[in-house]
């Protein structure tokens, strides 16, 4: 819940993460299905901070893409119904547009044109917002997301769902000069398929007396070394990715966002690589998907382009970054 686009009243998350840590990842259906019998508490938590409820509600904003169609319909369907109900307008937003805003949300200072480099577990952008509603694809991964990557490394490595924390977590104690790994260099892109894959070899490689019957390692500072020497690799792709597209446009405001924004060493590091710049990394209830940066990129949308008719539909494939 937003006042006039960037007071955040409320930021209300349910979280999905214990449902499907048992299998590894996300499972679609059962995604859909707690979308379904959680969204009107979820709403309802919202609404708490306004005396009139509903009825101090002036726009409705919804995620309509990109993601899991039967959760993106979810969310669309209930939101045009209470729009309708109440007779409000309503915008359907990217989620990836909410990212790239989730930095402007979270710095009163910035504004456009910056970069963002947008890393989730489904997407790796660089993206110059020019102007608010003007957004370009500068470049963006050939292969696996970066968020994907740390899920798929994290399982090699015989650690939890979500990868992400799960690697920075066990990296704190490991050698990152012990298993040295690749970067991928690309001209306009990013790779992390390669980086995986030198992964799986260096586990592989390590011999049956080290590995468990699962076929991870065994011994902990070997997974600590592994995971520590993955994440620098990644960061530092990411980071020479962004320095390329910063000498290129000559940006002089940098932001980080998405879930993999919520990692520790890609937070410091991109603050020292960028030091000469203003660098905006949004605090980590921010980088995760939220209803507050999709409030953001909505009330941008609404007062640029106006309210969308109603009865669109989701579109898990949308690749909108404002």
């Amino acid at each position: 819940m937003l006042h006039d686009g960037r007071t955040i009243l409320s930021n209300v998350v349910s979280s999905q993460i214990a449902m499907h840590a048992p299998h590894g990842g996300v499972v679609p259906e059962l995604a859909s299905r707690a979308h379904l019998e959680n969204i009107a508490d979820v709403v309802d938590t919202a609404l708490r901070p306004l005396p009139g409820g509903l009825d101090d509600v002036d726009a409705v904003a919804v995620t309509r893409g990109p993601g899991l169609v039967g959760c993106l319909l979810v969310g669309a369907l209930y939101a045009q119904s209470l729009a309708a109900a109440r007779g409000l307008p309503i915008v359907g937003v990217s989620h990836l547009a909410g990212h790239v805003y989730s930095a402007w949300l979270a710095d009163a200072a910035l504004e456009p044109p910056y970069l963002a480099l947008v890393v989730s577990g489904g997407h790796t952008d660089c993206v110059e917002l020019r102007e608010h509603g003007v957004a370009v694809r500068l470049m963006s991964t050939r292969d696996d997301a970066v968020g994907e990557a740390f899920d798929k490394v994290a399982r090699l490595l015989g650690l939890p769902y979500p990868g992400g924390p799960a690697i920075q977590r066990v990296a704190e104690g490991g050698d990152a000069r012990r298993f040295p790994l690749p970067r991928t260099r690309l001209p306009d892109g990013f790779s992390f398929s390669g980086l995986k894959t030198a992964v799986r070899y260096a586990v592989r490689d390590l011999g049956p007396a080290q590995l468990s019957a699962e076929g991870v390692p065994s011994d902990p500072t070997v997974v600590a070394s592994l995971a520590a020497s993955f994440q620098e690799a990644a960061v530092d792709q990411l980071l020479a990715g962004l320095e390329q597209a910063a000498h290129h446009t000559g940006a002089e405001r940098i932001a980080v966002v998405g879930g993999v924004a919520a990692n520790r060493a890609l937070r410091e590091a991109v603050r020292q690589r960028f030091s000469g710049l203003q660098v905006v990394v949004p605090p980590l209830a921010l980088c995760t998907d939220n209803a507050a940066m999709v409030g953001a990129a909505g009330w941008q949308r609404l007062r640029l382009r106006g309210p969308d008719v109603p009865g669109f539909d989701a579109d898990p494939g949308l690749a909108e970054f404002a």
